[in-house]
């Protein structure tokens, strides 16, 4: 029998109803060959240990000589050390490799590595969306991959203008007031807006009697732990059946002692929360502030303005929506914009437009406003602003705001294509970027969340984000994004639907609690790895020493 592409049907996979069943042509069949493949390989073994392309790679510490080096050095010249005796008596110990030798080392490492350009990664809460090429040439050309943060202000104009437009445009899409471009990652971006809001209350002398932030129960880690860090005592919003935080619950924890409210919106469950307006209401009648965790903007850019909810401060995450890599040859990028109450306070140094062009205002003195301090050495991190704004004029505001919907249509389509097999916890109702499920269809299975992600580690799937949120049992987060096609998303679907049949009907339950079988490495002792890790390379004990 063959199918529209002329290719035998595809088998049912181990022993369940076709997991791929109105899922698209395309998906069964790649989720057929995917079978046979598996099955073919069988288990035979190999002199080396590898196993075609997937080949076994030793520590470099295992596969260099330390009697010599990968390179030719010349003798040096005679020379008086300058150490005082504290040059170095042994070996150093490190292996010496050839070039070509250490170009494969980390070729095949890097071949271990599941990332943004392998497949679909469907990381919850952390948006793992294709970084577009054209993004990453222009952050490398000469002027930007080469600036130094200690070039005369004069020599790097066009830098500071970049970073100004950057900065217009954050504002522009927020409908905030200022910006600070120097905090390097999210949680920090979160310290930049909480010192801000810590600023504003001393300034009309509250300090000493706002102290504390409420925090709802949903959030991330790091919101009770930026707010603690800083002095603030944290207060928990509880959560409720139904996903959202009600401003009547809110109202019931308010008084002359709260400073803030850090919330994320959407939330860490995929919701937008209703009520968010009145929650910003409550918080200023009460003489507080409104700190919104912007991890999730990539779902409301170009539908929804957070100034406009109420919102005071909010860090985003250049990474999570517009594009830049986690990372990207140094650190991230959190800015943080801020409301016209809070705006006085933005830390420096910030770029500020003078008459001979752009200037960057590096000391508090030097500001008209309230600067509470600085957060960096340096401003930030160039090649990330240049991505960012790169995306944002790619796109436009159109592109920006379909990318937004596109994200938003995606994580739904997998709730549909799920929601008969794995449990929603919040009801099977429309959610944002994200879309969470727990464990309870897991129930009496004895299969865990872990074991459902180590199994997706098999079927070539970096596994969704586990056990987080922290309101729900068995949490699976799961965040496409609007970088995949149709495609990608039937064969995603299809093969959660068979592990989902394959974890319920019991018919191999092997498959999940010996996963992965496939990876380079087996299941960890994931315990023992916590709590005793192995961070150092022993070198093994010569063979005449270990045979006595």
């Amino acid at each position: 029998m063959l199918n529209r592409q002329g290719r035998p049907s595809a088998p049912q996979a181990h022993g369940v109803a076709d997991p791929a069943a109105g899922m698209g042509d395309q998906a069964a069949r790649l989720q057929g060959d995917a079978s046979r493949a598996g099955a073919d390989a069988g288990s035979h073994p190999t002199f080396t240990g590898n196993k075609a392309l997937a080949q076994i790679e030793p520590l470099i510490f295992e596969i260099g000589r330390y009697d010599t080096t990968g390179v030719d050095l010349d003798e040096p010249d005679d020379f008086k050390p300058r150490l005082g005796g504290l040059e170095r008596k042994e070996a150093i110990g490190l292996p010496g490799l050839s070039e070509p030798e250490t170009m494969r080392h980390y070729v095949r490492l890097s071949q271990m590595n599941y990332g943004i350009d392998t497949g679909l990664f469907p990381l919850g809460s952390c948006t793992m969306k294709h970084n577009a090429r054209l993004n990453e040439r222009m952050a490398r050309l000469p002027g930007f991959s080469d600036v130094h943060p200690l070039q005369p202000v004069s020599t790097v104009q066009g830098a500071l203008e970049l970073m100004n437009e950057l900065g217009r445009y954050l504002l522009t899409l927020t409908n905030m007031t200022a910006v600070a471009l120097s905090p390097k990652a999210g949680a920090h971006g979160e310290l930049c807006g909480m010192m801000a809001i810590k600023a504003a209350i001393e300034a009309k002398g509250e300090g000493k009697t706002r102290n504390v932030v409420l925090v709802p129960d949903s959030a991330h880690g790091t919101n009770p732990a930026t707010a603690a860090l800083i002095g603030f005592v944290v207060k928990p919003v509880p959560a409720r059946d139904d996903g959202y935080v009600y401003v009547e619950d809110v109202k019931k924890l308010l008084g002359p002692d709260v400073a803030a409210i850090m919330l994320t919106n959407p939330n860490t469950c995929g919701l937008f929360e209703p009520q968010v307006a009145e929650i910003a209401k409550a918080i200023h009648d009460a003489g507080a502030y409104f700190y919104c965790d912007g991890a999730n903007f990539n779902a409301i850019v170009g539908k929804a303005k957070p100034g406009d909810l109420g919102v005071d401060a909010m860090h985003i995450n250049l990474h999570k929506t517009f594009s830049t890599p986690h990372g990207g040859g140094g650190p991230g990028s959190g800015p943080v914009v801020l409301s016209e109450r809070l705006s006085p306070f933005a830390p420096v140094p910030f770029v500020r437009a003078g008459k001979e062009g752009f200037e960057l205002v590096e000391h508090e003195t030097d500001a008209a406003e309230k600067p509470f301090g600085r957060m960096t050495a340096f401003h930030g991190q160039m090649g990330m602003y240049v991505r960012a704004l790169s995306y944002m004029l790619s796109h436009g505001s159109d592109g920006m705001k379909q990318a937004s919907e596109d994200a938003v249509l995606n994580a739904n389509y997998i709730r549909a294509g799920l929601s008969d097999l794995m449990s929603l916890p919040f009801g099977n109702k429309p959610c944002m970027h994200e879309v969470l499920f727990d464990d309870a269809w897991l129930k009496d299975t004895g299969v865990t969340t872990l074991d459902i992600a180590k199994a997706m580690i098999d079927e070539g799937y970096h596994p969704m984000t586990m056990y987080f949120p922290l309101v729900v049992h068995g949490a699976m987060l799961i965040e496409p994004t609007e970088s995949e096609s149709k495609a990608s998303l039937d064969l995603f679907i299809a093969t959660l639907r068979d592990l989902a049949m394959a974890a319920t009907t019991g018919n191999d339950k092997e498959r999940f609690t010996g996963a992965p079988y496939h990876a380079p490495r087996r299941r960890l002792d994931e315990t023992r790895a916590a709590r005793s890790p192995v961070l150092k390379w022993t070198p093994p004990a010569p063979v005449a020493e270990a045979a006595e």
